[in-house]
This record gives C-alpha cells, structure tokens and sequence, in this order.
C-alpha cells in the first residue's frame, strides 16, 4: 500500500503499482465472477473484467432489455450468460450488483447459492447495512467484500477504454476465508480502478447517499435551478442565464478544478470573478450546513433507505419515475440547455 497525505490526514491507498494487473489475474484464475445485473454498474464491470482477461459470467433475467444489452455486447446466453440464479450457482465470486430494491426481492433465491468459500461482492453497502429493512445477512462461512466505483456506470467504461481508470473505495465485512482482502483488491484493479482507498460497509454507503442527494445530483441541480430562475427574472434570455448557470460551468470551470483544485482556478480567473467568488462562498457554506446536516440525519437514521425500497418497489414507479424526468426534460432551463449543446462546435454540421 501507498501512504498518502490528503489535507493533513494519512491514508493507505492501493495502486497498481504494487498490486499489478497480473497480480489480480494470479489471484482470480481459478474464480469465475459472476455479475448480477446488467443495469447501471454491472456492464461496465463486467466488460472491464473480461477485457482485462479475467473470466467472467452474467446472471440477468431473460426478457428484459438488459439481458439483450448483455446479448449485444457479446455475452452468449447458456455460456456467459445465465439466469441470475444460475450464475449464482455457477459464480465463486458473486457480484450482487442489481438494483438495491432488486436486492432485497431477489435475496432468497440468490442466498441459497452462497455455499462455504465463495465470496459475496457489492457496489453499494445499502442492502447489507440496511438489513433490517432488506433483510440482506449473510450466511458465516463466506467472505463479504465491497468495491465501490466513485462514478457512474459509464463513467467506469468509459475511463477504463482510455486508460485512465476511476477511483474506488473497498472494504472488507467478512473474511471466511482468509482471502477476502486480496479477492477485493484483485477484483478492484481487475475491473479498472485508478486506486483504491479502504473505508467500511456503513461509511460507504452514508457517504454515497448524502453525495447523490447533495452536491453531486440534487443540490446541485437544485442550485442551478435556482441561479437560472432568478437570472430569467431580471430579463436574461435563455441562453444567456444557462450558460452562465450551467455550460460554464460543465464546459470550463469545472474542468480547471477537476485538473488543478479551486484554488488553481480562482487565481487563474479575473479579479472581479475572484473577490466575488470568495466573498460569496462563506454565506453558500453558511446557508447551506443545515440542508446538509439534515440530509445527513436521515441517511444515517434509515430514513433514505425506508424511502427509497418504498418508492423503487411499487409497480408504477417506472412510470412516475419518467413523469418526473420529463418534467426536468421540459423545463426551459433544460430545453435551453439542449439548444446550447447543439451549439457546440463539435456539433456544428460539417
């Protein structure tokens, strides 16, 4: 492992420098892995994995578009790719990586497969530290790991095709057999992780839901609307109010602090931009801590997960679900974003 100072604090991270792509495939040559669900993250994995030699079957009900999206990118069914029961009953490494309602519904049929040795794998610590709720225990005699992806799905490919990788936490809840942490480590670097940080089942899953809900996908887009919102209040066009919002943002800013840190891109902006933005950032911070510190309350209290197994398992969510999207699809904030991006010089017809 590597010890590296982030803001004060020492961590352990794994690279691949000391645990190597042969290492991995050393580790799992005698595993077969097997992901269940070919939906958000179980792709991307699994393309990841089989790209990088590792041997690797699917488990997706018949029927559905995913099993035909796992048809599509060449996973043969009766050969990689199976009923999620039988690749659980095929799998050594079981990659439990449906849905988290999904999780819970499926449970029974895919726990009778987890027999003494095998090693039972998750994305998201949610159904396991949620187990009153999911009823997700484990039996004793298996080793229960975690890689999380710090991205999407796509964002996981996508990296991985480039080489670049993306960042990932592990963590290790039960060692059975004395392999858990290098099965974990071999699955991490094998699925294309940049480097790995170690957290725990609980932490992950705390931090993740109060990181979709907040900054990285509602607050954030709850900010924007409301900077829009305004701005179209005081007569700014469309236009003018999302780029200001949003394309300056996702198409230059951002991309400055992704590369270099906030600090590189307040002294690397106009003075007007720096003593505003300074000025400025204490009464975000300021307004926004109690959101926060509420959000962070019901996540660790169980009250995200009651919500989310509640709505996520009526019949009719999918159909709410596209009422709400094709809400924000139609807004003017957003039909204005679509007429901004087809601006873009890389879309200009040539």
């Amino acid at each position: 492992m590597a010890k590296i100072n982030f803001g004060g604090v020492v961590e352990d991270v794994v690279t691949r420098d000391e645990f190597s792509l042969d290492k991995s495939r050393k580790i799992l040559k005698n595993e077969v892995v097997a992901v269940l669900g070919y939906g958000v993250q179980g792709p991307a994995q699994a393309l990841n994995m089989r790209d990088n030699g590792l041997n690797v079957i699917i488990g997706q009900r018949e029927g559905t578009p995913s099993y035909e999206k796992a048809k599509k990118d060449g996973w043969v069914p009766g050969k990689t790719l199976f009923s999620v029961e039988e690749a659980a009953e095929r799998g050594t490494i079981i990659q439990f990586l449906v849905s988290d309602a999904g999780q819970m519904k499926t449970w029974p049929d895919i726990k009778k497969h987890l027999t003494k040795g095998k090693a039972l794998y998750f994305s998201h610590g949610f159904g396991l530290v949620f187990n009153k709720d999911t009823g997700i225990r484990p039996p004793k005699d298996i080793d229960v790991i975690l890689v999380a992806p710090k991205g999407s799905g796509r964002s996981v490919r996508i990296n991985f095709l480039n080489g670049s990788g993306i960042n990932a936490s592990y963590a290790i809840q039960q060692d059975a057999t004395g392999r858990a942490k290098e099965r974990t480590l071999a699955v991490g670097i094998g699925l294309g992780a940049g480097y790995m940080f170690p957290t725990t089942f609980k932490n992950e899953v705390f931090s993740d839901l109060t990181g979709e809900r907040g900054i990285l996908m509602g607050a954030l887009a709850g900010v924007m609307e409301a900077q829009y919102n305004e701005l179209r209040k005081h007569g700014h066009s469309p236009s003018e109010a999302f780029n200001e919002t949003v394309e300056e943002l996702t198409q230059s800013l951002i991309r400055l602090v992704g590369e270099n840190g906030m600090d590189w891109m307040y002294a690397n902006c106009s003075t007007t931009a720096q003593r505003g933005a300074l000025d400025w950032r204490p009464k975000f911070r300021k307004a926004t801590e109690p959101v926060f510190k509420a959000l962070y309350k019901s996540v660790a209290t169980g009250n995200e997960t009651r919500i989310t197994l509640k709505a996520n398992s009526k019949p009719d969510y999918r159909k709410k679900l596209d009422k709400e999207l094709k809400e924000i699809h139609e807004s003017e904030m957003w039909r204005a974003g679509a007429a901004v991006r087809s601006l873009r010089p890389e879309n200009w017809k040539k």
